[in-house]
């Protein structure tokens, strides 16, 4: 497998971050320092300019630091197959207002997906903690990353879906109020719901496919092995355009008085049962913890394979994990990467990786808002 990674990473005016210039390890970065003084925004501009949007929010204007007019990413990615030369490129990425513009070797990518796919990242920060417990929406979030590279089309078939379904939202809610008999327009906005909702729901299927492959390793070597864990994909729609159709005309009169449609892929779920038995409701706070580990672990393997290069991983705020219950199974799922790693921590110390040599291992302090290399 072809390893990426990040040589070189340049940061202008990106939250806290005035300026911070950075020579990544070639095997493990470990950023620390107390809360509040940067640490998760450096993993936030490497996802930044490798996928030019945030894991922190939807609204990319908050990435420019109080008082600048914009924010800038510019990072030196090299492939590595081991047999031929490096391949370099730069990459880079920059928010003014609410626009990012972003670059490779210099020129405009043809499309934002063709971008987002050139150097793949996966990050694991204190939210996701609740996927496989919280709602299905980060679950389809997850599905919907994947598919980017299993189904690049598929990011477009979301998008718009998605516009399509609020269309006929809205004129159900008209017609409600103001009953009449034309309903073309309807029509109109129910087939392209169909159309797209079709594709998407067969985007997911490929991708969740996928995914439960590699899942059921990396579940046995970072949880119990006694437990048994089953994945699948529930549609909430049909991969059929005309089942599609028609199952939305059916569904007029009802979806009229609900806030989204009763039927779609909006209301997709990726199930995942331990024994038998629901785990969002049945496992316990460890079990959790290791199902999502064992997600991530997967979604790195999904994307590895289908792009064929290990993705570099980001691990925001690890210092959460490091108590006798939760290292074994941080260290678990650690061990299971072979690419570049970037993780925080508020705990240096405690970061153990007896597999990778002195040079391959970097550390670096973060201390109102400057970085600067050092254990701690």
């Amino acid at each position: 497998m072809n390893r990426l990674e990040l040589e070189r990473l340049s940061i202008r005016g990106l939250r806290v971050l005035e300026r911070v210039d950075m020579e990544p390890a070639p095997r493990l970065n470990v950023i620390w320092g107390n809360n509040g003084h940067g640490k998760t925004s450096v993993l936030e501009a490497i996802y930044f300019v490798a996928t030019s949007k945030s894991f922190r929010t939807s609204r990319i204007g908050e990435l420019v630091r109080h008082g600048e007019a914009a924010a800038s990413v510019k990072a030196r990615f090299v492939e590595r197959d081991g047999a031929l030369p490096a391949l370099p490129r730069e990459q880079t990425a920059a928010v003014q207002g609410k626009s990012v513009v972003v670059r490779i070797d210099g020129n405009r990518p043809r499309a934002l997906v063709e971008y987002a796919t050139r150097s793949p990242v996966v990050v694991f920060h204190p939210e996701e903690l609740t996927l496989s417990s919280g709602p299905a929406q980060g679950r389809r979030t997850l599905l919907d990353r994947l598919a980017l590279f299993t189904r690049p089309e598929s990011a477009e078939a979301r998008a718009r879906y998605t516009h399509a379904l609020r269309a006929r939202h809205e004129l159900l809610r008209r017609a409600a109020e103001s009953p009449r008999d034309d309903t073309r327009e309807l029509d109109a906005f129910e087939a392209l719901c169909a159309e797209h909702g079709a594709a998407l729901t067969r985007a997911r299927a490929a991708a969740a496919e996928a995914l439960v492959v590699e899942l059921q390793g990396a579940f046995t070597q970072i949880a119990a092995p006694d437990l048994a864990l089953e994945a699948r994909y529930v549609p909430g729609g049909s991969a059929d355009v005309e089942t599609a159709r028609e199952e939305l005309a059916r569904g007029r009169k009802r979806d009229a008085f609900r806030a989204s449609a009763g039927f779609g892929p909006h209301r997709d779920e990726l199930e995942l049962l331990l024994d038998g038995h629901p785990a969002r409701v049945v496992a316990s706070q460890g079990q959790h913890r290791a199902l999502t580990l064992a997600l991530k672990a997967a979604e790195t393997a999904t994307i590895a394979k289908e792009r064929g290069i290990e993705p570099l991983l980001l691990l925001d705020d690890v210092s959460s994990e490091l108590d006798p219950e939760r290292t074994g199974a941080l260290f678990s799922f650690l061990a299971l990467h072979r690419g570049q790693i970037f993780l925080t921590t508020t705990r240096p110390e405690l970061i153990r990786a007896e597999d990778i040599s002195a040079e391959g291992r970097r550390d670096f302090r973060v201390f109102r808002g400057e970085l600067d290399e050092g254990a701690g």
